[in-house]
């Protein structure tokens, strides 16, 4: 245990719960029965493109498709095309994949079946207004959403009601063709209609759920946005919706056994492993606060566990923005304020970072924090509570070579919050 390296340790414990995601290891135990007719295969997300490489290496029959993933995390696929649009604000290349998967699935027979490649970051990747909307209105929404601080449930709920293809929208438009949805979780508590707004699953959220969520979180929004909202065109289609008879949903991927797969590695190499939760939520700040006071009373008093000890946590935080002009994402912001909580104590030593390899707008995917970092910050005349304050915690992280950037991963189950004490 003395000779443990903190940081390379905490790589191979991102490296493993990403692994434990991987979508070679998992679709292939999901693959659906073969249809009488064509297999379409569709889908979106930030690890879409790396599921429909897996899907075609396991499937051994004919397939064609298209799916749609954030720019730069393409992969080379045979018979399946990709399609690169914005994310986390959408744009009018998203917007043309969203129209060319709904003509992909229009005209199908029962014989037909339609495979469903869903992962997180789908919302903001298909952008298609509903009738009466316009782009501009959605990413007036999506900005809105994002900068709210309101939970990703919240947020998914108002994306379906006002668009023409999720909620189950893309799966009602592929009927009477069976449709089979795999899906990669980052949602907490892994409810697959809410992943990337359920394109093809519907959910229990309501029109009159996200006008609530509006009400509660503060948002303003465009007047066409809230007339549209307003109406009963906004419904999407329910779970009893008969054209959604008969289709299927597997999770092949969640935050929970990406979790059980770092706690594992972590005893592996000799350290004892605790999930504190896999569906955490709440401003990543104060988040990161109460982490900073566990690994505290860990580390002074040896509670509520004995050291040495990995302290693990999945779930997605929010950052409601306070100022413009700063950088970073929730797993860096959910750090800088872990890094003030421990500052000045030994033996602490702490990973977040997205699963899919990108927090925020950055490249990187979260960072590493100490009980050195804002010392070090400090050194570099870096005010690492003025940095909190304005939103800014990737400026801090970078100011000190502390940032986390591996690439992109293939795959997105959620936050990794990874936190060593000896």
């Amino acid at each position: 245990m003395m000779a443990l390296d903190p940081r390379a340790f905490l790589v191979s414990i991102f490296e493993a719960a990403v692994a434990a995601a991987d979508p070679e290891r998992t679709i292939r135990s999901h693959l659906p029965a073969k249809p009488n007719g064509r297999t379409i295969v569709i889908g979106a997300g930030k690890g879409s493109a790396q599921m429909a490489a897996a899907f075609e290496k396991a499937w051994d029959g004919p397939i064609e498709g298209l799916v749609v993933t954030r720019y730069g995390y393409a992969a080379p696929c045979e018979r399946i095309e990709i399609i690169e649009a914005a994310h986390p604000v959408p744009d009018e290349a998203g917007l043309t994949a969203s129209r060319r998967l709904l003509d992909k699935v229009s005209g199908l027979t029962k014989d037909d079946l339609v495979v469903a490649l869903i992962s997180g970051g789908g919302s903001a990747l298909l952008p298609s207004p509903a009738p009466g909307l316009t782009l501009a209105d959605e990413i007036a929404v999506n900005e809105a959403l994002l900068a709210s601080g309101a939970p990703i449930a919240a947020m998914n709920t108002i994306r379906k009601h006002v668009s023409d293809i999720k909620g189950g929208r893309l799966a009602a438009a592929a009927w009477p063709a069976r449709v089979v949805s795999l899906v990669v979780s980052d949602i907490p508590g892994d409810d697959p209609a809410l992943v990337a707004s359920g394109p093809t699953i519907p959910g229990e959220g309501s029109r009159a759920d996200a006008l609530g969520f509006i009400r509660a979180y503060g948002m303003t929004l465009p007047d066409a946005v809230m007339a549209h909202l307003d109406s009963p065109e906004a419904d999407a289609p329910g779970v009893g919706d008969p054209r959604l008879a008969g289709n299927e949903v597997h999770l092949i991927a969640s935050a929970a056994v990406s979790l059980e797969a770092a706690a594992a590695e972590a005893k592996r190499q000799g350290i004892e492993a605790v999930i504190l939760s896999d569906s955490i939520e709440g401003e990543a700040r104060e988040v990161g606060s109460v982490h900073a006071a566990i690994a505290r009373e860990v580390a002074t008093r040896g509670r509520p566990f004995q050291k040495p000890m990995l302290i693990l946590s999945g779930g997605e935080t929010t950052v409601t923005i306070r100022a413009k002009g700063g950088k970073g994402g929730r797993n860096s912001e959910f750090l800088l304020a872990f890094a003030i909580g421990v500052d000045g104590f030994d033996g602490i030593h702490a990973l977040a970072a997205d699963t899919d390899g990108i927090d925020g707008s950055e490249n990187n995917a979260g960072a590493f924090a100490d009980g050195t970092s804002v010392a070090r910050m400090r050194a570099e005349k870096v005010d690492a509570k003025a940095r909190l304050a304005g939103n800014d915690a990737w400026t801090a992280f970078d100011a000190v070579g502390d940032l986390f950037a591996p690439g992109p991963t293939g795959t997105n189950v959620n936050d990794l919050r990874a936190i060593l004490v000896r």
